[in-house]
């Protein structure tokens, strides 16, 4: 069966590694956030200094940005990955963008073998944010390849 929208696992995996601010703030990268990890709105904004948003717009503001990510990731990859690939893959280019997956080794793996044992390795190659090893990428792509690889 064809997976194309997000299960429960991978949103939840999302929301725990993103957490939510309704105030903008700067992530460790520089860029301005805000909700769950938003750095645009869906009408193509980017968020910016000041920006302040109500708890069900963070949420709105999720799920309206996620089909964009779903369809990228769909359009990636083989139709025969599990709910559990997917969702795993669509939470990577949620936080690593889908130019980032599109071009990975990790796509290529998956594409090639879905159930190859060192697609896990690729996940981990996925942690570093403007040349530093993060403890929270370290431990989202360790999440992730958990995930990806759950029966």
């Amino acid at each position: 069966m064809k997976i194309t929208k997000i299960g429960i696992n991978g949103l939840k995996l999302i929301k725990e590694f993103e957490g939510c601010k309704l105030k903008a703030y700067k992530c460790p990268a520089g860029v301005w956030t805000i909700g769950y990890g938003n750095t645009f709105y869906p009408d193509g904004r980017k968020v910016k200094e000041g920006d302040v948003i109500t708890q069900g717009e963070a949420d709105n503001l999720l799920l309206s940005i996620l089909d964009s990510f779903e369809k990228s990731t769909d359009s990636f990859t083989i139709d025969e990955i599990s709910q559990h690939q997917f969702d795993a893959l669509v939470s990577f280019a949620y936080n690593c963008g889908v130019n980032n997956l599109k071009n990975s080794t990790l796509l290529k793996k998956v594409n090639a073998n879905p159930n190859d044992p060192t697609i896990r390795n690729e996940f981990h190659k996925w942690t570093r944010s403007n040349g530093v090893v993060m403890r929270g990428l370290v431990r989202r792509r360790i999440a992730e390849a958990y995930l990806y690889f759950m029966k």
